[in-house]
């Protein structure tokens, strides 16, 4: 039993008019963070256990800086909305409406934690 109308098999929306777009993102974020871990581990793994000097010096440069900010933006984002699809699947009532305030406030805020953290080492 089919309990979309034809307008909405045509376009390919569900219930929430959400589903696709949420899943885009999520396979974009993906693959954006296969390409971008790797990049992180060889640049992180390069400076990895020198001088607190040598470090503030590599992330001062551009490639390092931007490769790092967007792993932390990237991941973190990703994290958001993995945990909020988890949330929604598995909590009822109010406990899904504030465990998906603090998922979200707590990913945001590492999110402005290590963005901070970066910018200061980089200048």
């Amino acid at each position: 039993m089919q309990y979309l109308t034809d307008r909405k098999r045509a376009t390919g929306l569900g219930a929430s008019h959400t589903g696709t777009h949420h899943h885009w993102s999520m396979q974009v974020s993906a693959v954006a963070l296969a390409i971008l871990v790797p990049l992180f581990v060889f640049t992180f793994g390069h400076i990895l256990g020198h001088s607190y000097a040598e470090v503030k010096a590599y992330y001062a440069r551009p490639f390092p800086a931007i490769v790092a900010g967007l792993t932390i933006v990237v991941g973190l984002n990703h994290f958001r909305a993995g945990a909020e699809v988890m949330i929604e699947d598995y909590a009822q009532g109010a406990a899904r409406k504030a465990l998906i305030i603090g998922t979200t406030c707590l990913s945001y805020a590492a999110m402005a934690t290590g963005l901070f953290a970066l910018i200061r080492l980089a200048l």
